[in-house]
């Protein structure tokens, strides 16, 4: 895990067996995207890769994948997705919160439709706190002071915290399934979810 300490918690909580390293050039993607990314998402890819978490909340590729299950679209269509949002409900929708758009960059989102994502403001990417954007949580949007692998740990462990940042219920059981075991499934005529019979 690259001896990052946040993502070596959240592999406490949810087991790495199903996770595969993207083998992401990082260097390549700070050309495309501008800039570093932080290092607890860079060694959740290393160690998780992209894929469904606790069947309820996608985390996305950094880059675009033609061949991945099931948006291979990268960061970019939510981060798109997440500004225009943001811009739509007027910036605040109703709290404090006002900072530039394109300082937003989504990593997931949730069947409920949430997305998360950062908010790029520090020029350092492990400063970066966490934007939610709730469908149904109260306030709309929310920063957490802490980092991607932080905040997935407290929303797996924290039932408060749970009901204030996504819009869906979890399972208790929590685990991780990469894209590709996904693939693997669908192929199968199984659910991408548990490869299990539909």
């Amino acid at each position: 895990m690259g001896g990052n300490v946040e993502t070596a918690a959240l592999a406490q909580v949810v087991p790495t067996t199903q996770g595969v390293d993207e083998q992401i050039d990082w260097s390549e993607l700070e050309e495309i995207w501008g800039t570093r990314f932080p290092a607890d998402y860079v060694a959740f890819m290393e160690t998780y890769g992209a894929g469904q978490l606790s069947g309820e909340i996608a985390i996305l590729l950094p880059v675009p994948r033609p061949d991945a299950y099931s948006d291979g679209t990268g960061l970019r269509n939510e981060t798109l997705n997440a500004r225009g949002t943001w811009k739509m409900l007027g910036g605040r929708a109703g709290t404090a919160l006002d900072v530039d758009p394109d300082s937003i960059l989504a990593w997931g989102v949730t069947s409920g439709a949430d997305i998360y994502g950062w908010l790029t403001t520090d020029d350092d990417p492990d400063r970066w706190p966490v934007l939610v954007y709730g469908r149904h949580t109260h306030p709309t949007f929310q920063i957490h002071p802490f980092g991607m692998a932080e905040f997935l740990r407290r929303l797996l462990t924290d039932k408060e915290f749970q009901e204030e940042t996504i819009s869906v219920v979890l399972p208790e059981e929590h685990r991780f399934i990469n894209w590709r075991q996904q693939k693997r499934w669908l192929d199968a005529d199984l659910d991408p979810s548990t490869g299990e019979p539909w």
